[in-house]
């Protein structure tokens, strides 16, 4: 049978990776996909690398344009990243009849409902495995093998930068500082690490996952967003004393009213398996009302990690390539014509349980206080421990753990705490997930 031809955009660690495994198990892929796949252009600004490469096993250009334009291509490969010329590129491709395979979880997050509606239109496939979590095949999981299941929750781990730099803070004491710059040397951070430690990178790649179990649009700019620079090594130390370990976790919920969509630093029990996920690992916990839960753990990026899941999407597109378009996988998971309007809750309405730590003046009646201010917003306390203030300090740490309660009341809470004057400081908020506990 003739070969699919494929475009490549993009040879940098994902491309490279990518095209070595695709050399490499040519024969499997082939004997799973039904007919050889072959990339025949390469799209890079850094021609010199892809030549290096590539050598004549395929055509090199910068102007991947006009690899998107080629009729010869039958499935574009996007690994640029971004928003900007991948949209463009993307929408380009789908709009010619090609089918496209990206990584790019902004892209997806931010521009899905366009380029989905786009690949409708044009009877064409978007294929998107490698934009969560890497070579963990959790689209496919959630999408297709749990389709009998109304998915309740999805909690991840899923961002190994910042999964690697609460691990040492956990395991060596460090500061969010120092582990960040250990993080940097060993290459799991990048020079810049905003979209990693500000929890935008993770809320991209639980947008997509909500998408896909509830059926929803992508909804990426309703997420509430918040990563873990503000993560003090005492808090990691008490967590640890109380059985919890932090994670910086996306958490997506569908409920009556709507939708819980959320990135945030949280305490999972020691006892979860979620916590058990160290370094750079990713884990995405699942949820189903008939399954129960399922857990789903591997390498979240790296070249040839992510290369899986770009040639598993390869392997489907090719052989569905020929298939009626009303008979293929929906882009996410229900009909078009099914899509939800449930709405995205706002922080304020969404119900866990919260660590609380306060720093208060070692006085009478200080205690009272704070009991009584959660008394009367009906917030229940599961544990509360006073530390023994450091020597010749008249300051103590508290820390409460809660009940579940809304948001909306531990925010007006901390502002009661903070008109205390037997509290000062910084009031410390962490979310608390029991990850099953109703």
């Amino acid at each position: 049978m003739n070969p699919i031809h494929v475009g490549l955009l993009g040879i940098g660690t994902v491309g490279g990776g990518t095209w070595q495994v695709l050399a490499r198990n040519q024969e499997e892929i082939t004997r799973r996909a039904g007919r050889p796949i072959r990339i025949t252009a390469v799209a890079d600004k850094n021609l010199t690398r892809a030549r290096e490469l590539v050598g004549h096993a395929a055509r090199t250009t910068d102007d991947a344009m006009s690899v998107v334009t080629d009729p010869g291509i039958d499935i574009v490969v996007e690994l640029i990243g971004g928003t900007g010329i991948a949209r463009e590129l993307t929408l380009a491709a789908l709009r010619t009849g090609k089918h496209v395979v990206t990584a790019n979880k902004a892209l997806i997050a931010s521009c899905g409902n366009e380029i989905f509606d786009a690949a409708q239109a044009a009877g064409t496939m978007v294929a998107f495995e490698a934009a969560v979590a890497g070579g963990i095949p959790i689209i496919k999981a959630v999408r297709e093998g749990l389709a009998a299941n109304r998915i309740e929750w999805i909690a991840g781990i899923i961002n190994g930068t910042t999964n690697f730099i609460l691990t040492e803070m956990r395991d060596r004491g460090m500061s969010f500082p120092a582990a960040l710059a250990a993080a940097q040397r060993l290459g799991y951070a990048e020079a810049d690490p905003t979209f990693d430690v500000e929890g935008i990178d993770a809320a991209h790649k639980i947008t997509i996952l909500a998408a896909i179990a509830f059926g929803i649009p992508m909804r990426f700019d309703r997420a509430y967003v918040e990563g873990i620079a503000a993560i003090d090594p005492a808090d990691v130390a008490y967590a640890g004393e109380m059985g919890y370990r932090i994670k910086l976790l996306g958490m997506t919920r569908r409920l009556a009213a709507g939708v819980e969509l959320r990135v945030h630093p949280a305490l999972v029990p020691a006892r979860r398996l979620l916590a058990s996920v160290d370094g750079a690992m990713n884990a995405v916990l699942v949820h189903g009302d008939a399954v129960g839960d399922t857990l789903y753990y591997g390498k979240g990026a790296g070249a040839e990690p992510t290369a899986s899941a770009v040639i598993a999407d390869l392997v489907d597109v090719t052989r569905m390539h020929t298939a009626d378009p009303e008979h293929r996988v929906p882009h996410l998971a229900f009909q078009p014509d099914r899509i939800s309007d449930l709405p995205i809750l706002p922080m304020s309405e969404v119900e866990t349980s919260y660590y609380l730590r306060l720093k208060i003046a070692d006085r009478p009646g200080t205690l009272a206080d704070i009991t009584r201010i959660l008394a009367e917003r009906n917030i229940s306390i599961d544990a509360l421990i006073q530390k023994e203030p450091p020597e010749g300090a008249d300051h103590a740490d508290v820390i409460l753990l809660t009940d579940r309660t809304r948001e909306r009341e531990i925010d007006a809470a901390m502002a009661a705490f903070e008109s205390l004057p037997s509290v000062s400081g910084r009031i410390v908020r962490i979310r608390v997930e029991h990850l099953g506990r109703s």
